[in-house]
């Protein structure tokens, strides 16, 4: 964002244009926002705007309604550049009640696959693979998830084991 900054110090002149594209280059789809914003500040039009950023971004560019309507919101004196929250249907599978579940799950038998424990909970694989890596901490470790961390005499277990396989194979 320093350079942000600095980029509205330097509004005037005739370089302006080069200015603003040089800022959109930077910025990812979500963040298009900001850009409107910055020249919003500096008195171009929406129009202009539109151009540029169809110059930076080509095809990612946002669509001209929404740069219409982002100009519409600084106009009515929003600050904010951030997306509003939108509303909709909270999710039902990534619970406290279903954590729990695949929580008991993975401590009865660690070796189910994603797909297995998503069968039995009834649940998509997304929402099953962030249960276990989100919430409940585990990462995966072939075709079973096992805690990140590991107690020292666990850690000394598993070296001591490797270690024979290693010898018994070489």
């Amino acid at each position: 964002m320093a350079a942000f900054a600095q980029l509205t110090v330097v509004s005037r002149g005739s370089n302006t244009c080069v200015y603003v594209i040089a800022i959109f280059t930077m910025c990812e789809s979500t963040e298009q926002s900001i850009c409107i914003n910055f020249c919003f500040k500096i008195g171009k039009p929406a129009t202009e705007t539109y151009q540029l950023l169809q110059q930076a971004y080509g095809e990612d560019a946002m669509s001209r309604t929404q740069v219409f309507d982002w100009f519409r919101r600084f106009k009515e004196g929003r600050t904010s550049v951030e997306r509003d929250p939108r509303s909709g249907r909270p999710s039902t599978s990534r619970n406290e009640e279903m954590i729990a579940k695949v929580r008991a799950i993975v401590r009865n038998n660690r070796r189910w696959t994603v797909r297995e424990i998503e069968d039995n909970c009834r649940i998509c694989v997304g929402s099953c693979d962030a249960i276990l890596t989100d919430d409940l901490h585990m990462k995966r470790a072939r075709a079973k998830f096992v805690p990140r961390l590991l107690k020292d005499d666990q850690r000394e277990q598993r070296q001591t084991i490797t270690g024979d396989l290693l010898e018994r194979s070489g």
